[in-house]
């Protein structure tokens, strides 16, 4: 069996079963009605069967080219004859119309006899229960196959060849040799009952095991529609026994029968057809989104290593720099050297630490937490960040609560936050003093780090006497790959964010009094009754 889902495999769901339900009713109430006028004599139309015949020429053809379209994607043979059973019939439909006494000619073209159109009209509607009879039962032995057979791709132009053949073997049976077929009609009018009835019954025997076998088939959604297509032509069947002659109600309400039946299939796989191309472009549309997805994770991972182990690289090369310098110079400072050294060792266990901590981010899971001060970590993280602070020529001031109550998290993490902020206030005072709001001429360098609680959270603002941030850029400075700077990623402010609320904290900015900006940090304080630890929530 195939893996692929088409008209072929896909099982109707209980709207579309409803709704073919409800087409077989409006066929029955169709045939009912026109059973009831069924004798009554109308006016003879010449182009009704021209129009008829036209509008059915081109909805078969329709049809087949789906059916073919089918049969190509899904290299089913039983699609294959199916389909060259429905070109079989369109192209049966032009003799028909031309052969029809009194549409172009009064006894029809073709060298027609006066039973040569009901001929092709018969045999025409015998060809559909025999190729769907042979469509079944292909579709049984493509079902018995063993699953990744390779399987050949249909000969869709042998099959429209044999279609071309068969209609023009019909067309010479019913024209030129019109004079060996049993008689039909009386006249252009008036038909032979007694052998219309036998005619017809083989039709109907045709249809009763066309619609037994296919009952019995597998349930897709071509099956259900072609079923549904078999019983109005079984109401055709019935209509034709109760018909003497043409021109009649029932003979216009026969072909108006015939339309809604073959049109029904055409009309349920352009609907269906439309609906697997629908979600074949949502399913593409999310594959797309899913790889777009995968391209920016991987590009803020690597944004995020990139601004997050630069800084500590950044320090371990000037403290080389430095140790270097101390040690060739006239006069070596052993003191001096070994201080850089130690600051190098220190800055690789924070590169180390820092990797350690973004793999986490990115993996699953939550990171380790600890219970510590915070007061400690920014006294720490200060003092680690001691030579930047110096270089920047910045000052930093501590005011401190001394009474905050301990937090729990990943000292990682939140030092690499402090350290963010820490930095973005350097460089801030380090930009251009014109896109300041300052109302003083000369402010002062200086960073101002303050802490306090409110009993459920712990605090930290970051001010800053620097630049300062946009109004409008207040509600996107943590966005993603947003940034002021011409150097800058965008990832610095987002990741800090991603790692504050990752703890049930926040984190957020405003403009400083008189210059520069803000940042608040809260995270939940921890209580510590006896040995448990407790996480307030925010």
């Amino acid at each position: 069996m195939r893996d692929q889902l088409g008209l072929f495999d896909t099982p109707p769901d209980r709207h579309e079963i409803r709704l073919g339900f409800g087409v077989v009713g409006l066929l029955l109430l169709l045939l009912l009605a026109i059973l009831s006028l069924h004798d009554v004599r109308l006016i003879e139309v010449p182009a009704f069967i021209p129009v008829i015949d036209a509008i059915m020429l081109v909805g078969e053809l329709i049809t087949a080219t789906l059916l073919f379209a089918q049969a190509a994607v899904f290299r089913s043979r039983a699609l294959l004859v199916l389909a060259t059973g429905f070109v079989s019939s369109a192209l049966l439909l032009i003799p028909h119309a031309l052969t029809f006494p009194g549409a172009f000619a009064p006894n029809g073209l073709l060298g027609a006899g006066v039973n040569s159109t009901a001929w092709i009209a018969s045999i025409r509607r015998g060809a559909f229960p025999i190729f769907i009879i042979l469509y079944v039962l292909w579709q049984r032995k493509e079902s018995a196959q063993e699953p990744g057979v390779s399987v050949q791709p249909p000969n869709i132009g042998a099959g429209t060849l044999v279609a071309f053949i068969l209609a023009g073997a019909v067309t010479l049976l019913a024209t030129r040799g019109h004079d060996f077929l049993p008689p039909y009609f009386i006249d252009r009018s008036d038909l032979l009952y007694s052998y219309g009835l036998r005619y017809q019954f083989i039709l109907f025997v045709l249809f009763v095991v066309a619609t037994i076998m296919l009952s019995r088939s597998r349930r897709s959604v071509l099956n259900m529609w072609l079923l549904v297509a078999l019983s109005g032509w079984l109401a055709e069947t019935l209509l034709v026994l109760t018909l003497h002659s043409r021109f009649t109600a029932g003979w216009y309400g026969l072909f108006v029968l015939t339309l809604v039946s073959h049109l029904v299939v055409m009309l349920a796989l352009i609907a269906e057809s439309n609906r697997l191309y629908a979600r074949l472009a949502l399913s593409t549309a999310a594959q797309h989104r899913e790889r777009e997805a995968r391209l920016m994770s991987m590009e803020a991972i690597t944004a995020a290593i990139s601004h997050e182990v630069g800084q500590p690289l950044t320090a371990v090369t000037l403290n080389a720099s430095a140790g270097l310098k101390w040690l060739t110079g006239s006069r070596p400072d052993i003191p001096k050297a070994i201080a850089s050294f130690e600051a190098i060792s220190e800055n690789g266990k924070r590169t180390f630490d820092v990797i350690k901590s973004i793999r986490a981010m990115f993996a699953k899971g939550q990171a380790p937490a600890t219970v510590f001060s915070l007061n400690d970590l920014v006294r720490e993280t200060t003092a680690v960040m001691d030579r930047e602070i110096a270089a920047a020529k910045v000052s930093v001031v501590l005011t401190l609560d001394e009474s905050l109550p301990p937090i729990r998290a990943d000292r990682v993490q939140v030092q690499r936050v402090l350290i963010n902020l820490v930095t973005n206030a350097i460089e801030s005072i380090r930009a251009e003093r014109g896109q300041t709001r300052l109302m003083s001429p000369n402010p002062p360098r200086r960073v101002t780090i303050q802490s306090f609680s409110d009993g459920q959270r712990v605090r930290v603002d970051v001010a800053d006497t620097g630049a300062g941030i946009n109004a409008n850029d207040l509600d996107h400075v943590f966005d993603p790959f947003f940034t002021t700077k011409a150097s800058g990623t965008g990832l610095g402010l987002s990741l800090c964010r991603s790692v504050v609320e990752e703890h049930r904290g926040r984190l957020w900015a405003s403009q400083g009094e008189e210059c520069g900006a803000v940042f608040h940090l809260a995270l939940p304080c921890a209580v510590l009754p006896g040995d448990a630890v407790i996480l307030r929530a925010c």
